[in-house]
């Protein structure tokens, strides 16, 4: 398996393969997913877009991750920036890395590439804070909760609900940059 980063038109090119991923990581129906395609393929042109992509010696995409600076207009950002105290939106949106999406297919997870993916792509991002959104689950047994918390993560909003999911969310943010990898 290779780690590398990907430019906008990286996964632009790889749009299928993406949202065939963030679809099994996800459990998310097929018609589901042709929206997400579109909303997709309009964040690659978004300031500050950083991607990263874990691929198998063959060609076959493993998992990805990317994101980018979160701006008011934004759908997520709003979202999230409404649900906040004043206090909560200077702190995490003043200078702000979303991560949006980190996935590995289901097959692949548990050796560690969604933790080298994430490592990656807060290495390569710009601002001062970052955050992003989970399911809720049990953090002992949830794999990305796990990953998330080793990151240093805190609760920036639980329980929140965002429109077309009926599943309830965390969001979760912790200050940038990251500290070097141990030895």
């Amino acid at each position: 398996m290779r780690l590398v980063p990907w430019q906008p038109d990286d996964l632009a090119r790889r749009l299928d393969d993406v949202v065939a991923v963030y679809g099994e990581a996800m459990g998310y129906r097929s018609e589901l997913l042709e929206s997400r395609r579109g909303y997709i393929a309009t964040h690659v042109r978004r300031p500050g877009f950083r991607a990263v992509a874990t691929v198998s010696t063959n060609g076959h995409l493993v998992g990805f991750g990317y994101g980018y600076l979160s701006a008011p207009g934004q759908w997520w950002h709003d979202q999230v920036h409404h649900a906040l105290t004043d206090d909560a939106r200077k702190t995490w949106f003043t200078d702000c890395f979303e991560v949006v999406e980190l996935h590995v297919r289901p097959a692949a997870q548990g050796h560690g590439l969604g933790a080298r993916q994430l490592r990656a792509l807060l290495g390569m991002a710009t601002g001062g804070t970052t955050l992003l959104s989970t399911p809720e689950a049990d953090e002992r047994t949830s794999r990305a909760w796990r990953l998330y918390r080793r990151f240093g993560f805190v609760d920036v909003l639980r329980d929140f609900h965002f429109p077309g999911d009926e599943r309830a969310f965390a969001v979760l943010g912790r200050t940038l940059p990251l500290a070097p990898p141990e030895s």
